[in-house]
């Protein structure tokens, strides 16, 4: 735990036989002989390479933005049993083995339900509204604007919140341990109140999104695998269920109060 600062607050005191997965530390783990890249891409943190293993597993290789080896992560096809070997200094260790738990998360979470979204998301009246853009948009920013300008918010995660659909077939927001920048690491949870999608433009307007663009919207801000069928089949599922029972909008905005209110206005339930 302490190479994981971050997962302080999300510590449980009891325990449960209903586990996620399993990741085992082990740094005389060997990377596997027999293995097939598939993709190499760039996390903006640095460079991850998967491989694809003869069992239907995985091997990650996941390096810093310096281009170090930092984890060596093993998984087989359910991301339910994972092993890793973490390298270098504290630094990296810490790097590498936040990064494995997430992927592993994301992976192993497709078949509970369960996705990790790339939004900046507000806490506002009992219920959540996730801010999801292309990197760089403004994602953190809109949620300052609502921080700034609309009394009674709350910052629950600035980078990857979890959404769940429980048993009542509604879909449900948590704050995380993945925060990107922003230190709000909160085991906070609401109903989800609605996605909107951030666009710049030269003056402020929103819309609400028919069921294809809304799919079209909020699967590329879900961490997935599209060659892996199994995972992305669910991950469509989960996605698909979402815009069943949740508004998207698209926001097109300038950076400004206006657009805040305006969104608020809009959206919230």
């Amino acid at each position: 735990m302490s190479l994981l600062p971050s997962f302080g607050a999300f510590q449980c005191q009891q325990g449960s036989d209903d586990i996620l997965f399993t990741l085992i530390v082990d740094d005389t783990l060997q990377p596997a002989e027999n293995r097939k890249l598939v993709r190499k891409f760039d996390t903006g943190n640095g460079d991850t390479l998967v491989y694809q293993l003869p069992d239907g597993g995985y091997q990650f290789i996941i390096r810093d933005i310096r281009n170090r080896d930092c984890c060596l992560l093993i998984a087989n096809s359910d991301f339910s049993l994972c092993r890793c070997a973490l390298n270098g200094d504290w630094v990296m260790r810490s790097f590498g083995l936040n990064d494995a738990l997430m992927l592993v998360y994301a992976f192993a979470g497709a078949f509970r339900n369960t996705i990790l979204v790339h939004a900046s998301t507000i806490l506002y009246n009992g219920y959540g509204y996730p801010f999801i853009a292309e990197s760089g948009t403004g994602k953190s920013t809109h949620s300052s604007l609502w921080l700034k300008h609309i009394e009674g918010c709350e910052l629950m995660n600035d980078d990857n919140p979890i959404v769940r659909i429980l048993d009542d077939g509604l879909p449900y927001i948590y704050g995380s341990p993945w925060s990107g920048k922003t230190p709000c690491y909160r085991p906070v949870s609401a109903k989800l109140g609605a996605v909107t999608r951030i666009e710049r433009a030269p003056q402020n307007s929103i819309e609400a999104q028919g069921p294809v663009q809304a799919f079209a919207s909020l699967l590329p801000a879900c961490s997935s695998m599209k060659w892996d069928s199994v995972i992305y089949n669910h991950l469509c599922d989960i996605v698909s269920r979402i815009i069943e029972t949740t508004p998207v909008y698209t926001l097109y905005c300038l950076p400004d109060k206006e657009a805040a209110l305006l969104c608020h206005k809009t959206i919230v339930r």
